[in-house]
Order: C-alpha cells, then structure tokens, then sequence
C-alpha cells in the first residue's frame, strides 16, 4: 500500500527542472534536470493510486502501470519498479525524456489540481537501473531458426527489432546513416535527448544479439533479392520523410530549409559527421524565421538560439491556445491548451494566426517574407475548418533563413516499397494488415510510414504491435487488433 494516503492533499506538483537558461543557452548539452531522490520520492507520494487509472488505460499508448510505478518510487523499489515498467515500455530512457506526457493529461488528480509528474518517475527508475547495474543484457534462452531485416533504426525499428529478439529470432537492423537512432540520432537536439542515451540502448540490444548494420542504404548498397535470399522476414520502419512544404512565390529562393535537414546538420556536427546532404545551414548572425508552431519548430527555435541567431521569428498559421485546457478537450482526453517547451523561455518571438504568402529575396538569396494575419471559420462543435485573410494586417518581416517545420505528408520515395509494388493507402502511407503485414506476403510495416507522423511513444507501440504480428504470422495465426 502506499505510504501516503493524502500526499495529493498535502504535496504540491514540483515543475520540472531545467538548467538556467543563460548557461544552457551556451551550449547543446541537456536542459532538463532529474529531481532529487527525496522530491522525487515526494512526487511519487502525490498519486492518487485510482481504482480507475486513467493515466494508464486512456492516456499512455504503452498502458504502462503508472500507479504501481509510482508507489514502487515511493518505496525505494527500484528493481521491482524497473522490472514492471520494462514489461510495457521497451525503451524508457527515451519516452521519459521526450514524450509530451499523455499520461499526464489523463491524471485524475489534474481534474482538480495540478498532475502527477509521471515521466519523472519514468525517468528515475529507469536511470536508477543503470546506475545499479539492474540493466544487464537478457539475451533470448533460445533461438529460432528465422532471419529478420529491419529496415530502419529509429523508435519503430529499434522497437521491433528488440521484440522480435527477445522471441528468440536473428535480427539485423539496417540503417543508411553513421549511426543507429533514426529521429532519435538526428531529428530531436541534443538539448532534449542526448545521444549516449542512444548508444547506451543500443550497446544493450547488440550484447543482447541484435546486429546493427549502418551506412548502408537498401536498395543501393543491398538489393531487394539479397534480403529475400537471406531473411525470413522484412520488417520496414522507414519514417515519414517526406516533409510538408509551402508553395508561395519566392519559394526557390536560396535559404529556405526544411526543419528536418536544419536540425540533421547540428547533430552531425556534434557528432563529428560530415555535415549533408546539401548546402551548410546555420543560423549564426542570421534573422530566423521558423513557419510551423509544433515540436520541430521549437527544436528549431532552441537549436538557432544556440547557433547564434541575430533574431528568432515562429509563426503558426494556428490560434493561440488557450492557457487552460479548452472545454473542447474535457478530462481525460489530451488538453489542447498553450504549451511552452524550454526553447521559448530561451527568446524568440512567436506569433499566432498568421499566414506566409510570398518570399522576397535579392540576388538569388531570401531576405523577407511576406505575410498576414488569419481568422478562421468555425464548425458548431468549434473545430477549425478553414482560414482566411484578415484585411489590413500584412506584414514583412526579415528573414535570412527560413526554416519550414510544418510537419509530413508521407513517407516518401522508398525503393523497396517500390520495388515489391507494395499497396498504399489512401493517405499514400504503406497500407498493412492487422498483423502489420504488407501487401507482400512477409513483409512488414511500422511506425510512421504506415501509420502517419506521429509521437515517438506511438513509433515504440507500433513497433512492438509489428513484432507481435510478424510472430503470430510465423505461427499461422491471425492476431486480433
């Protein structure tokens, strides 16, 4: 039972804690900062320990076990709390550093009272059981006969090819970059997620017998018929890369970017990669302006702040959220409301409800863009249907670099997908079945090139629901979905 019946009456949430923003603004190491053991221990006493727990059943995609894992905090359990958190959450390292929390928007508590902080506890057991040497590699007791290819390393493909291990299958993970991660190596900041974080996962998973082979592009370096002559099973978890562009006059001018190649270049740099493909992208000196108001646009806000940027601009089409969760998103669903992630309390500058209509520019290179503002048209249930110019409120506004963070609208050109003719779904997304099968009897899809840019958490589930159909096919079975 837990200690501390009416800790939730007594305890007030503790925020979390970052690096003081003049220090961490000098560099790209990690921001956020782990709470102490006795706060900790006091957070943990604040859960509510619900008969029903929305926080695992309606908000966590992974159904993690959140009010046990509190209470196994609390207690100082580490290893009984690691262990249950391990049996729904492959890769909690990553999830407690860069997930938005869902969970915590499903908090009971938060109907009334601030949430309980759920990925701090996430975090603390999880680090706690490296520090403690709990995470030591448990390699399957036996193995199968069957080969499996991943065909990506990111949070889909590191999910399933983790699962697909632990069942007892060989399995190579193949990515066309230096190193494994995907999104998680060079998509997210280091700032966010550091990238031992990631070699540590992955060190684990290779002493566990998964091989990771990288730099080597399919299709390219590996044929198609090689993987067939050598693999049982295809399993593709390439991304959404196909990004969402902006097609206004000015468009081809020199200095405008995609978010994703912006955000790529920095972490090769810190890597010590060669920087590319494409022109060097930085920020030092420069008037930024970032279109899209989401996730990647505030990587893109902290990474240029870093870089030195003269100036940083962030314009969403979108209106400002309300600062208290909108009546149209009552508990437990996920609350739309103003979010400020640790890069807005940096600088910058961000503007609501406005729309980019041209690129000025001079001798081949962006120097301002031409925008306005927008008001848009309701439906009865007050969800946005469509925006409109707003007379009188154009604007120019400077800009050196413009970076284009506006999300993705499929998972682009994949020589595989066509080369086995592969069926895709309306939305151009690779299509599957309810085992994750393709229209290619043995292959496999996960993650976002299925299933649409999505959270990181969901990339993990997807994974891991792949592995499961990939071994209820092996058994001739059909798993329910």
């Amino acid at each position: 039972m837990k200690g501390r019946e009416r800790a939730f009456l007594e305890v007030p949430r503790q925020p979390p804690k970052y690096r003081p923003e003049k220090e961490r603004i000098k560099d790209f190491k990690a921001v956020a900062l782990r709470l102490t053991d006795e706060e900790l221990r006091e957070q943990a006493a604040r859960c509510m320990d619900c008969g029903t727990p929305f926080c695992h059943g309606c908000g966590c995609p992974l159904a993690n076990a959140i009010p046990e894992l509190n209470e196994h905090a609390y207690h100082r359990r580490w290893r009984e709390g690691l262990d249950l958190l391990l049996a729904t959450n492959p890769f909690p390292e990553f999830t407690a550093r860069i997930c938005p929390a869902l969970c915590e928007g499903s908090c009971v508590l938060g109907i009334h009272d601030e949430p309980m902080c759920i990925r701090q506890v996430e975090l603390a057991i999880i680090e706690k059981g490296f520090e403690r040497g709990y995470m030591k590699p448990r390699p399957p007791a036996a193995r199968r006969r069957e080969r499996v290819a991943v065909v990506g390393s990111g949070p889909a493909g590191l999910a399933a090819g983790d699962a697909l291990n632990r069942a007892g299958l060989h399995v190579v993970v193949y990515e066309n970059a230096r190193g494994p991660g995907g999104i998680l190596r060079y998509g997210i900041p280091n700032f966010k997620l550091e990238k031992w974080v990631i070699d540590r996962r992955v060190a684990l998973m290779t002493e566990e017998g998964v091989a990771f082979e990288t730099g080597v592009e399919i299709g390219v370096d590996l044929s198609l018929r090689y993987l067939q002559n050598h693999f049982d099973i295809i399993v593709l978890t390439g991304g959404a890369r196909a990004p969402r562009d902006l097609k206004v006059p000015g468009r081809e001018l020199a200095g405008i970017h995609f978010a994703m190649s912006y955000l790529s270049q920095q972490n090769q740099r810190l890597l010590k990669e060669p920087v590319g493909p494409g022109p060097d992208i930085t920020a030092e000196g420069k008037q930024v302006v970032i279109i899209g108001g989401g996730d990647t646009g505030a990587d893109c806000l902290g990474t240029a702040l870093r870089q030195g940027a003269a100036r940083v601009l962030q314009l969403e089409i979108l209106p400002e959220p309300p600062r208290a969760r909108s009546e149209r998103t009552p508990w437990p669903m996920w609350p739309h409301m103003l979010r400020e992630s640790s890069s807005h309390k940096e600088g910058g500058e961000r503007r609501w409800s406005v729309s980019t209509s041209e690129f000025i520019g001079e001798d081949g290179r962006v120097k301002r863009l031409r925008g306005s503002e927008v008001e848009w048209t309701t439906a009865k249930d007050g969800s946005l249907l469509a925006p409109r110019e707003k007379p009188g409120t154009g604007f120019l506004a400077n800009a050196d670099l413009v970076l284009l963070a506006m999300g993705f609208v499929g998972p682009g050109r994949n020589r595989l997908v066509e080369e086995l003719r592969l069926q895709l779904d309306k939305r151009g997304f690779v299509a599957r079945d309810a085992n994750h099968m393709t229209s290619e009897a043995g292959v496999f899809v996960a993650g976002d090139m299925s299933q649409g840019a999505s959270l990181v958490v969901r990339a993990v589930l997807d994974g891991v629901e792949a592995a499961r159909g990939v071994l209820a096919w092996l058994s001739g079975g059909n798993r329910s979905v």
